[in-house]
């Protein structure tokens, strides 16, 4: 009989023995301590030493995620349509122009977002003009998972498990005055780390920084969502880290990514895609299978899953994305062919 003896070294990972904030990080703590970039004080040879330690894919740090205390959200569950999209497609498939337009430019380019220190104000036409910090966003309100459908207005569609609270109970800590119509929203500013704002042609065509709104009753609305994380983590950048927002009845670009401001407005806050090009895209932005964009049909729409967007399974889309019994009566008096 032949029989293996597995060796001491053989029973453990470098992830048992390194903490795996610590492991996922080697690269940066290896440029820290001056080994990564440090050419005046090693020679090339070492340089070269150095790195083979590390494969070319693992030469580009991911951002660190952590993993976050949530109580499971199932009330709009009986609505999703499909299972849950694979986490590595909804991390590696995005628009984010402020890290590039192609889908796969802003995992490559967002690793190196800071997102703490970070500070988001409210204000505006609000009793308590409050401004949250890093913390505050993760431990302000109980965190909850909500699965939520979510469609682009490119006709592609996921379904995303999200981590965080309602807009609604943070508009009401501020206390929302009698004059608020509008919520509007703006996204971080920051060209030295997002190379998308640095001109338009890199950018989309879009006038930074990106900003968005709604309705205040929109806003108001127990489905409109407040995102600190996906999958049970905090989210990655080129997802919208720190805090996003996810409105799941309306196309994807109104759920605006990294937002730095929320302001209470009296007036319909101009929105980024509205303004660039406003026969495309309009204000309320409600997912709606009769009323196509300009260049294509938005009757149907291919869900992304296991393969990538071309092997994805063409399906009906759904009016206001299958959320009509709790939002419709929003727009009940509303020509949603007018006001799209």
């Amino acid at each position: 009989m032949n029989i293996k003896k597995t060796a001491a070294w053989d029973k453990f990972t470098s992830r048992d023995i390194t903490p795996e904030a610590v492991y996922q990080d080697r690269r940066r703590i290896l440029k820290q301590m001056g080994f990564i970039g440090a050419g005046a004080l090693l020679s090339s040879q070492a340089n070269a030493g150095v790195f083979d330690l590390f494969s070319s894919d693992e030469e580009k740090v991911a951002f660190l995620t952590k993993t976050l205390p949530f109580a499971k959200q199932a009330q709009y569950d009986h609505l999703l349509y499909g299972a849950l999209t694979p986490e590595s497609k909804i991390i590696s498939h995005n628009n984010f122009y402020e890290f590039g337009t192609s889908k796969t430019d802003p995992a490559e380019n967002a690793q190196e977002l800071k997102v703490e220190p970070w500070k988001l104000v409210i204000d505006g036409e609000v009793d308590k003009p409050m401004t949250l910090d890093y913390d505050d966003l993760l431990k302000l309100f109980p965190l909850e998972e909500r699965a939520y459908n979510f469609r682009c207005v490119e006709a592609w569609s996921m379904v995303i498990p999200w981590v965080g609270f309602s807009l609604a109970s943070l508009l009401k800590k501020v206390g929302v005055n009698s004059k608020a119509k509008y919520v509007a929203f703006e996204t971080l500013f920051d060209p030295e780390q997002m190379p998308g704002q640095r001109n338009r042609y890199t950018g989309g065509g879009i006038n930074y920084p990106y900003v968005e709104g709604l309705t205040l009753a929109e806003a108001m609305n127990d489905l409109t969502f407040m995102s600190v994380g996906l999958y049970g983590k905090t989210l990655p950048p080129q997802n919208g880290a720190p805090i996003r927002l996810v409105v799941p009845w309306k196309y994807g670009f109104k759920s605006i990514k990294s937002i730095v401001r929320i302001r209470l407005t009296d007036k319909q806050p101009p929105t980024s895609w509205n303004q660039l090009a406003a026969n495309e895209y309009g204000f309320y932005a409600n997912v709606n299978p009769e009323v196509d964009h300009p260049r294509w049909s938005q009757a149907s729409e291919r869900r992304i899953a296991e393969g990538g967007l071309f092997s994805a399974k063409r399906i009906p889309t759904l009016p206001f994305n299958g959320y009509g019994e709790f939002v419709a009566d929003l727009y009940k008096d509303m020509d949603l062919r007018k006001f799209y």
